[in-house]
């Protein structure tokens, strides 16, 4: 039998067991770090599966890598599985949380890391029956969500000897997604002042919240000196803990962004200034926390192409009538224009013209062609990280309604039901298929990497994070 044929039988055999895994993990949410269910269900599979599994890469107890194979190519595909804090949800078309204030799938991790981990068994399935040399791994990587799983794996290495990487995540269309995000630093600002009564002697004082409320102020004043594409956004974490009382510990916590990582080096560089200033205009000391950094998404137009045809090839996607009703309900919940935003982001991303009759399909079946100029991601991702080591490729396919709203309720709703399950088993089928291409396709495979090189234009990978942090 060949190969293609076996992938997709696999699939197809293993569908009801892979959405109950996909169900296990959404009924059992974990935030980033501690993702001790979904991490030991998805391993288990894997190792009695024949994968050999290596546990707590980068210093993380829940990352592990799971291999199969011997000798080159070295195809890796990355799977995730942390869920978001405080978005608990049930299966409605209304908001009930399942527990107040409890984690839920709010970007769909529960399909992510099943997904891949069904095309990694479909995949060796397909090799093994067919004698196709190379090794085959699984990345479980925990906490995407902080921006920390991929960083500190790749600073542990365990990347670096990939000849290709492949991704996903669940969306509202079936595409590759060929465009960039938004490198980061993720820090946080510890001020240290002198405690003393507010009223009675507030001169014997250094607030830490003065510091903190000045370290704003002027990063307030930096936004208008930097470039327009850049993001500044912070929250204070601790600021005192009654009025009467001057603070003599303050914390803020920054996000600095932009489209290259040199550029998010050169803000990094002017906030820690600013920092030093806020300390010595409030008489007090501080610190840094680094938290974690990332890297802009590097395309790679030939992996994309290689997903664009596994994607035609994979046997389409189908929704029921009920399943529709159900997407329609759901989308009357989605704050006003949020499926207008939603279409309109599927144009930008797709080559060809879209009629706008589309925006009353609520599930979109077809498989979209990518667009040779797409738009710029305003987040950012680790599998960016990845991409700067090893030619990487990503696709998304329709596990939400068009204009689901990212890291919300809906998503939650969604990615729980029949629609994500069925998203999440077309992505597995894509994935596998594209991997099979790269194990048994020398020639494409060096393409991508010649690409892959002409894109750094001699810039090689340099961990973001500085010596000695560790993931938090």
């Amino acid at each position: 039998m060949d190969s293609k044929t076996i992938i997709l039988n696999h699939i197809n055999h293993q569908d009801e067991k892979l959405a109950y895994i996909a169900k296990e993990i959404w009924d059992n949410p974990q935030v980033a770090l501690k993702e001790e269910f979904a991490s030991a269900l998805l391993a288990k599979e894997l190792e009695a599966d024949g994968f050999s599994i290596e546990w707590g890469v980068g210093h993380m107890p829940t990352a592990f890598i799971a291999t199969w194979g011997e000798g080159k190519p070295t195809i890796g595909i990355l799977g995730e599985y942390d869920a978001l804090p405080g978005l608990s949800q049930t299966v409605s078309t209304s908001k009930e949380p399942i527990e107040t204030g409890g984690a839920g799938h709010g970007c769909g991790h529960n399909l992510f890391g099943t997904a891949c981990m069904g095309s990694v068994m479909a995949l060796k399935a397909a090799m093994e029956a067919n004698n196709i040399n190379g090794t085959l791994r699984f990345y479980g990587c925990p906490a995407e969500e902080t921006l920390v799983g991929k960083t500190f794996m790749a600073k542990a290495g365990v990347f670096d000897d990939l000849d290709a990487a492949i991704s996903w995540h669940p969306g509202s269309t079936n595409i590759a997604w060929n465009g960039s995000s938004l490198a980061l630093n993720s820090f946080k600002v510890n001020f240290h002042g002198v405690a003393s009564h507010a009223g009675g002697s507030p001169h014997l004082g250094r607030s830490a919240l003065d510091a903190v409320m000045l370290m704003d102020i002027g990063a307030n004043y930096l936004r208008e000196h930097v470039i327009q594409e850049s993001r500044i956004h912070s929250v204070v974490t601790s600021g005192g803990q009654a009025p009467n009382v001057v603070p003599a510990y303050a914390q803020i916590w920054y996000f600095v962004r932009a489209p290259h990582r040199y550029q998010v080096e050169e803000i990094y560089a002017r906030m820690l200034d600013i920092a030093k200033g806020a300390a010595l205009m409030s008489g007090t000391t501080h610190d840094i926390e680094f938290v974690t950094g990332c890297y802009d998404i590097l395309p790679n137009d030939t992996l994309s192409n290689v997903l664009l045809e596994a994607m035609q090839q994979a046997g389409g996607i189908g929704f029921t009538e009920q399943e529709r009703t159900f997407a329609r309900d759901l989308q009357a919940t989605f704050p006003t224009g949020a499926v207008t935003r939603g279409l309109e982001w599927v144009q930008k991303s797709a080559k060809t013209e879209i009629n706008p009759d589309a925006i009353n399909d609520p599930l979109w079946e077809q498989v979209l062609v990518h667009s040779d100029t797409p738009p710029l991601m305003g987040g950012s991702t680790e599998v960016a990280d990845v991409s700067w080591i090893t030619p990487t490729g990503q696709i998304t396919t329709t596990c939400w309604p068009l204009g689901t709203p990212g890291h919300s309720w809906q998503t939650v709703v969604s990615s729980g039901s029949s629609i994500g399950s069925k998203g999440m088993l077309f992505a597995a089928k894509s994935m596998a298929i594209a991997g099979l291409e790269l194990f048994t396709n020398a020639d494409v495979l060096a393409q991508a990497k010649a690409e892959f090189e002409q894109a750094k234009n001699g810039q090689e990978y340099v961990t973001p994070i500085p010596d000695g942090v560790l993931p938090s």
